[in-house]
């Protein structure tokens, strides 16, 4: 009997920042068959000891910010398909296994995770008003109905660097939809679990990091729309991320 040859490999991007601590947890639930890219952004905890004695691949990015960590996975990642996971443990990377199905199958071309968290510490109040008040600023600017800007997402590769994205900031996820909007690409959004993450938070655990990021990201929504490029189109179904009403 012929073996079913193996679905091609999934690179999951890990930006990561001294998660020393929550790197196992992460790395254990990578699935079979796929590879997990730690990008170390500056760790003084040793994360990136961790992170290769457990098999992951660790990429270096010197210059500190999520979108300098994000991107320099992307560029480093040789998968078809890519996925963005955080690496604190809030959210499980086994969850994306659906989403990269659905990017595969031609029924999406980027799958977001809307994050519900369980229990209370797990996404502070302030948070959560900041990721409301720019999802409805993103309604706005490009009629996606979407509930969440969150980091566990999927697409492939080679359009996603062809979106030209900037932002090495804050911003580098919101950018990312604008303007694969802006492209047409069909978004689609689903729920998963958001749990308390392991450690200090470097962003929404401070009214601080919250304020920046918000006003990074209010930034990216002010940005005009790029000219047109050559990347993945919509195509006659609309994303639920649309309502389903055809462009």
């Amino acid at each position: 009997m012929t073996t079913p040859p193996a679905p091609p490999p999934v690179d999951v991007i890990l930006p990561c920042l001294n998660e020393a601590e929550a790197l196992p947890w992460v790395l254990a639930r990578i699935p079979p068959g796929w590879r997990a890219l730690v990008v170390d952004n500056g760790s003084t905890d040793g994360s990136a000891d961790v992170a290769r004695a457990l098999g992951a691949r660790v990429v270096h990015e010197p210059r500190r910010g999520f979108g300098a960590a994000c991107h320099a996975g992307l560029v480093a990642a040789t998968a078809d398909i890519v996925c963005f996971c955080d690496c604190d443990a809030s959210l499980d990377p086994s969850l994306l296994i659906p989403f990269v199905r659905e990017v595969r199958d031609g029924e999406s071309d980027l799958v977001l995770g809307r994050r519900r968290p369980e229990g209370r510490s797990a996404w502070p109040v302030h948070a959560r008003a900041g990721n409301l008040a720019l999802a409805r600023l993103l309604r706005r600017r490009t009629g996606l109905r979407l509930h969440d800007l969150g980091p566990l997402r999927a697409a492939r590769r080679e359009p996603l660097l062809a979106l030209g994205l900037t932002d090495r900031r804050s911003g580098y996820p919101l950018q990312m939809v604008v303007r694969a909007a802006d492209a047409e690409w069909r978004i689609t959004e689903h729920d998963v679990p958001y749990l308390p993450r392991t450690g200090s938070s470097k962003v929404t655990g401070t009214w601080l990091g919250t304020w920046q990021a918000v006003r990074d990201m209010s930034r990216v929504l002010a940005q005009p729309a790029p000219p047109a490029q050559p990347d993945v189109q919509a195509q006659d179904s609309a994303p639920a991320a649309r309502g389903g009403t055809p462009r």
